[in-house]
């Protein structure tokens, strides 16, 4: 049996057989070579060595390109006969002082309407006739055909009340009057804009805000105060505005009112009910509250067309009004026409008021 002193003398002689220095260790050097890549005809495919060139001092390397090359303006683009076409350069008109930039085309398109079936054999008033196409209105036809400047078919007409056919032809002074196109203009009129064709004062017209809107002569239907904003239709067919204004036609006007101070429920009842002034009594068709918490919004319905009734109505009992605008006339709204901004009506809209079918 071996004893411990043998025991560990046996390990210290394998260990030292085991254990071989780390510098007496024979490492075979290899030289280097290049991996070589057989490709399908078994040809040597040896990678070249990568160089690099001296970077220049100018040197960019955020821009796309380190050189910088001066434009060319005479660009040259070949075509197919390999002609030289040179890229004229380009040029930029001046802007309209009507240009806006928000609608989808700076100018509006004038609408041509159908024109309403008539029988051309039915006589028509002289005064009528001439306002209908576009050179005054009847009053004043009526003084051109007092003044004697006015003829038909070559004979001077000064009689109040000739009528005349489609068929007659109609001179004024040495002018053949024709029948023009129909124009219909929805405008939102703004404040401190006066509702006529001619102020002697100067002041801003609703004619200057349509001035660019059509050739033919347009005029305001009915009248809007001064400080009195919303829907006011412009037109040149007289017949249409006449039945617009008649008061037997009673045409349906929605205002919305706002006041100096809340209106009560007693006199809220007063207009819907009737009150009394001076050109004799009135009444409003509708009336209420736009927001039962702010009483002085007032919502009211009128048919009446007489001066300033709604303002009227409102100072007879004590209130003043501070803004007044009219939102509905007839069957059209200020909807998607900004304040100051105008718009063509369209086919059908013509077609409904012709027909009357708005009260």
């Amino acid at each position: 049996m071996r004893t411990n002193n043998e025991k560990r003398q046996g390990a210290t002689e394998r260990k030292s057989v085991g254990n071989t220095s780390r510098d007496s260790r024979n490492f075979e050097k290899k030289p280097y070579s290049n991996p070589v890549r057989r490709n399908d005809d078994e040809k040597d495919l040896r990678k070249t060595a990568r160089t690099f060139q001296k970077r220049d001092d100018n040197f960019d390397r955020n821009a796309k390109y380190s050189e910088k090359k001066p434009y060319n303006k005479s660009a040259v683009r070949k075509n197919d006969d390999e002609k030289d076409v040179h890229k004229p350069a380009r040029t930029f008109k001046k802007r309209d002082d009507n240009y806006d930039p928000n609608a989808k085309y700076s100018k509006k398109k004038q609408l041509e309407y159908k024109k309403k079936r008539t029988n051309p054999h039915e006589p028509i008033r002289l005064n009528r006739y001439i306002a209908n196409s576009g050179i005054c209105s009847r009053r004043d036809a009526d003084n051109y055909i007092k003044a004697g400047v006015i003829s038909v078919n070559s004979e001077v007409v000064t009689e109040m009340g000739y009528k005349v056919k489609s068929s007659d032809r109609v001179h004024f002074h040495d002018q053949l009057v024709q029948s023009e196109k129909k124009v219909y203009v929805l405008l939102n009129k703004p404040k401190d804009c006066v509702t006529t064709t001619d102020d002697p004062q100067e002041r801003h017209t609703v004619m200057d805000l349509v001035r660019n809107a059509c050739s033919e002569r347009i005029y305001p239907v009915g009248r809007l105060d001064r400080n009195t904003t919303g829907v006011l239709l412009l037109t040149n067919d007289g017949e249409l505005a006449a039945r617009l204004m008649h008061p037997k036609y009673e045409r349906k006007k929605i205002y919305q009112v706002s006041l100096d101070k809340a209106l009560t429920k007693t006199d809220l009842t007063k207009i819907s009910a009737g009150i009394v002034l001076e050109d004799g009594e009135i009444r409003a068709d509708a009336v209420e509250y736009v927001n039962a918490e702010d009483k002085k919004q007032i919502g009211i319905e009128i048919h009446s067309g007489r001066n300033r009734i709604v303002r009227r109505m409102f100072e007879h009992l004590g209130y003043k009004v501070m803004r007044l605008d009219r939102v509905y006339f007839a069957g059209l709204t200020k909807k998607n026409v900004q304040r100051g901004k105008w718009r063509f009506l369209s086919e059908k809209e013509v077609i409904m008021l012709r027909m009357g079918a708005f009260k």
